[in-house]
């Protein structure tokens, strides 16, 4: 088992204004504003558009000029999730 180690300490007080903040009405209230209004550009009508992600990708990786690794078939007798 890896041991993993706090990225950060916080001291005494900031650990309790993130508690404060935590029981915030309003904090609240503006977090589920802004989750009302996400959006999501690759599902449309409630359905993922698939054709619109791919699209996406492949500008994406020809603006970071990512050059497109040839198709190798995966060949395997017994494949398992």
């Amino acid at each position: 088992m890896i041991e993993q180690k706090p990225s950060m300490t916080l001291s005494k007080a900031a650990q309790e204004e993130i508690r404060a903040l935590s029981r915030s009405e309003a904090l609240r209230n503006d977090l589920a504003a802004v989750a009302a209004t996400r959006h999501n550009p690759f599902i449309k009508a409630g359905v993922v558009d698939a054709d619109a992600y791919i699209a996406f990708v492949t500008a994406f990786n020809e603006f970071i000029n990512h050059a497109p690794k040839p198709f190798v078939q995966m060949i395997d007798r017994d494949m398992r999730l």
